[in-house]
């Protein structure tokens, strides 16, 4: 079976699944998936802590995710994950064309906006520069009281797919679907990460042996000395002790990956591996920041 949190668009995560063929059923599994159509509708498992939770007690469940970016990962979906069950791996990434539309009823002008979290998400960069201020609704509302909500002269943004019969698009609607592609993830519960024998992007958190100033040098020679350029790299507090970092960098091979965290191991260095994305190119890149330095 496939499911998806409570906050994530429906089409968007079925889309993601069916453009990536996945399945959450196991081949030669006698388990049959609620959903009657996974093309189109994913199981609905809760809050995002849920859904970590259920994939990993579920035999042939997993949950598409949203990503943020393989190469830079969603700060949100990292703590989650690392808060979550030890099994708990993202396997696999796929980009999506973006599907939000802006659409009212005929004639309709000047209401409220109504859009979902997954939307806002998406799309509010997008919105702010249009000058529009939508109204914030749960993912799991229905059309019916969208629709109530926005009332005669309102409007709603969702998927292209889901357009009440006889809405129109509204001006500046075009410019949604030509949001940057969407990365999605197959969330998966396993007992060791993939092996690869091409290049994949790795997630790998970890803490230092000891914390001090500086402890973080010589794990990221351990690092350096495997040869690994990172893509990203976070810190955030933690319960057992002042930090926890997040990486992310491009591993040619699992040997190499394997050889990383025996270093690791040996230097007494907590650790996980989030996720491995197999792919040489993850194409368009992170959204780039045009940096101001001083003296500039």
């Amino acid at each position: 079976m496939l499911g998806r949190a409570e906050r994530e668009s429906p089409a968007q995560a079925a889309l993601a699944a069916r453009t990536a063929g996945w399945s959450g059923v196991a081949e030669g599994s006698a388990v049959v998936s609620v959903v009657t159509d996974e093309s189109r509708e994913l199981l609905d498992l809760g809050t995002t802590a849920e859904t970590l939770a259920t994939v990993a007690s579920i035999d042939d469940l997993a949950a598409v995710i949203h990503l943020g970016h393989p190469e830079q990962p969603s700060p949100a979906l990292e703590e989650a994950l690392l808060a979550g069950d030890s099994s708990l791996i993202v396997t696999s990434a796929v980009a999506i064309s973006a599907q939000w539309v802006w659409v009212a009823p005929p004639g309709a002008s000047g209401g409220q906006v109504v859009i979902d979290e997954a939307g806002m998400r998406d799309c509010r960069d997008l919105l702010r520069t249009m000058g529009v201020s939508p109204r914030l609704v749960p993912t799991r509302t229905s059309l019916d009281e969208r629709a109530a909500i926005a009332g005669p002269s309102g409007s709603l943004v969702l998927e292209r797919a889901r357009v009440p019969a006889g809405w129109v698009e509204q001006p500046g609607s075009e410019r949604l679907g030509r949001h940057r592609p969407l990365w999605y993830g197959l969330l998966q519960a396993r007992d060791v990460w993939p092996r690869f024998e091409v290049p994949a992007q790795v997630w790998l958190a970890f803490g230092p042996y000891d914390e001090y100033r500086g402890s973080l040098q010589p794990t990221l020679a351990v690092l350096s000395d495997a040869g690994i350029d990172l893509h990203h790299l976070r810190s955030h507090p933690s319960s057992l002790g002042p930090h926890v970092f997040f990486t992310s960098f491009r591993c040619p091979h699992v040997s190499v990956l394997d050889e990383l965290v025996d270093q690791l191991d040996a230097r007494g260095v907590a650790h996980r591996t989030l996720a491995v994305l197999p792919g040489d190119e993850f194409v368009p890149g992170p959204e780039p920041l045009v940096p101001r330095w001083a003296g500039s």
